[in-house]
C-alpha cells in the first residue's frame, strides 16, 4: 500500500491536532519522508517549530496556532468542512475533546445519515494477507442498522485497498443462529441476506463464525463448516467493541501485528490512535487514510 502512493505523486493535507507527542511527530515525519502528504500542525506549535527534523520540510509543513486543545480540535474541524485539510489526525489531545468537535451537529463532520464506526487493519506474520476489522472503538453494541453501515464501510474500504471481491466474516463464538440465547445472531441473518441481495455490491459475507474460522480453511474443515469465507477473510465484524477492542489489543501483544486504524462515516478520515498505539501504527494508520482519500477520488 505504501509504494502505491508513493506512485501517485500525490500529497493528502493532514492537520495534525495537538502535535506536543513525540510518535505523532515521528510517524508525520515518516509519511513526509514518503512524500505523499503535507502537514498543517494545529496547536502545539511551539514544539513543533523547535523540532529540528522539520526544517529539511518547510515546504511541505504549516503551522496554526490555537490557545487550547479545544480551540485547535474546533480549528481542525473548520479546516476539514473548509477542504483545507484532507485528514485528521489525533495527538496530544484527549479523545473526547476532538470527538465532540467532530460530532457537533452544527459544525462537525459527520456526513448526514451515515454512522461512524472505527475500520482497523492488521498485518500479521501469521496470516498470509492484510485483515480488516471493525469495530474496536466507536460503536459499543451495534443495533441492526448499524450493523449494517459496518459492513457496508468495511467493504468499502476494502475496495479502496485494492480487494475486488472482499470476503467478510460475521465474528461471534458460535456458528450458529440462536436468537434466545445469542439475539444478535439474527441480526446476521438479514445482513447475509442483503449480501446476497447485492445490498453491499459484489462482496461474500456469512456468518456467524469465530476467528480461527473465518481465518483458518483448516479450522472450517476439521469443524465441519460449509461457508464461501473458507477461511479466507479479508475482513472481520466483531460483535461488539468488547470483542473488537481484545482482538485489537491481543494481536498487537501477542501476534506482533503491525496496525492502522481510520473513523469512517465523517466528511474526511480521522485517524484515531489509541494510547498505546506507537509511531509506525500511527504511520500505517496515515497511509490507510491516505489510501482511503485516494480511493474516494
Amino acid at each position: 500500500m505504501l509504494a502505491r502512493l508513493e506512485c501517485r505523486n500525490r500529497r493528502w493535507r493532514i492537520g495534525l491536532v495537538c502535535a506536543e507527542d513525540e510518535s505523532s511527530r515521528m510517524a508525520v515525519e515518516w509519511a513526509l519522508q514518503r512524500k505523499f502528504v503535507n502537514v498543517v500542525f494545529i496547536g502545539g506549535t511551539e514544539i513543533v517549530l523547535a523540532d529540528k527534523r522539520f526544517d529539511r520540510y518547510r515546504s511541505h509543513i504549516s503551522v496554526v496556532r490555537a490557545e487550547s486543545r479545544d480551540e485547535a480540535a474546533c480549528t481542525a474541524v473548520r479546516m476539514a468542512r473548509e477542504g483545507t485539510v484532507d485528514i485528521l489526525m489525533k495527538g496530544l489531545i484527549n479523545t473526547d475533546n476532538l470527538l465532540r468537535a467532530v460530532l457537533n451537529k452544527e459544525h462537525g463532520l459527520l456526513c448526514k445519515g451515515a454512522v461512524m464506526t472505527h475500520v482497523a487493519l492488521a498485518r500479521m506474520p501469521s496470516y498470509h494477507k492484510m485483515l480488516f476489522f471493525t469495530d474496536s472503538a466507536v460503536i459499543p453494541y451495534p443495533n441492526r442498522e448499524q450493523r449494517v453501515e459496518q459492513v457496508r464501510t468495511i467493504v468499502r474500504i476494502c475496495r479502496q485497498t485494492g480487494i475486488s471481491r472482499p470476503k467478510v466474516a460475521l465474528v461471534h463464538c458460535t456458528e450458529k443462529v440462536n436468537g434466545k440465547i445469542f439475539p444478535l445472531t439474527e441480526d446476521y441473518v438479514e445482513v447475509i441476506r442483503m449480501a446476497k441481495e447485492g445490498a453491499f455490491g459484489d462482496c461474500v459475507v456469512d456468518g456467524p463464525m469465530d476467528v480461527k474460522s473465518a481465518c483458518s480453511a483448516d479450522a472450517m474443515r476439521i469443524k465441519n463448516i460449509k461457508s464461501p469465507i473458507n477461511g479466507d477473510a479479508d475482513a472481520l465484524v466483531m460483535p461488539d467493541i468488547e470483542a473488537g477492542n481484545c482482538f485489537y489489543k491481543t494481536i498487537t501483544l501477542f501476534s506482533q501485528a503491525d496496525t492502522a486504524g481510520v473513523l469512517a462515516g465523517t466528511k474526511v478520515p480521522v485517524v484515531l490512535p489509541s494510547r498505546g498505539d506507537d509511531a509506525m501504527s500511527k504511520f500505517f494508520s496515515l497511509a490507510l487514510a491516505a489510501w482511503c482519500c485516494y480511493g474516494e477520488e
